[in-house]
């Protein structure tokens, strides 16, 4: 399993997958991968704020439907919890995607240099 950050599942939309290295791409053509449902609502917040032409549940659509990327489905508090003890970012949005990802002990994909620097299991 691994697990997709906002930057990358937008990527991924947008045909734009070549970013990610060789190894990321295997690992995504070999294990079942995921985005957690903070993406899609970041990913909205950002279409309504005139950041991005899309809106989450259009990408939702698209990866599940074109990359078989599924959103997870683990209990909201469950993630919240494992939230509260990650103060390395301020952001809201980071701190419940790498939340999911570690809630799952699942690599996260990402560009995002501070949770890389953050949470051994990311990748780009």
């Amino acid at each position: 399993m691994i697990m997709l950050d906002t930057h990358v599942a937008a990527n991924l939309y947008e045909g734009r997958g070549t970013r990610l290295s060789t190894r990321t791409r295997g690992l995504l053509n070999s294990q079942p991968a995921y985005i957690s449902p903070a993406v899609l609502f970041e990913l909205e917040i950002l279409h309504e704020i005139g950041r991005t032409r899309f809106g989450g549940l259009e990408v939702a659509r698209y990866l599940t439907q074109e990359l078989d990327i599924q959103t997870a489905t683990e209990p909201f508090a469950a993630v919240v919890k494992e939230a509260l003890a990650l103060a390395f970012t301020r952001d809201p949005f980071d701190r419940l995607i790498v939340a999911h990802a570690a809630l799952l002990k699942a690599p996260l994909v990402t560009f995002d240099e501070r949770i890389q620097k953050h949470y051994r299991l990311a990748m780009s």
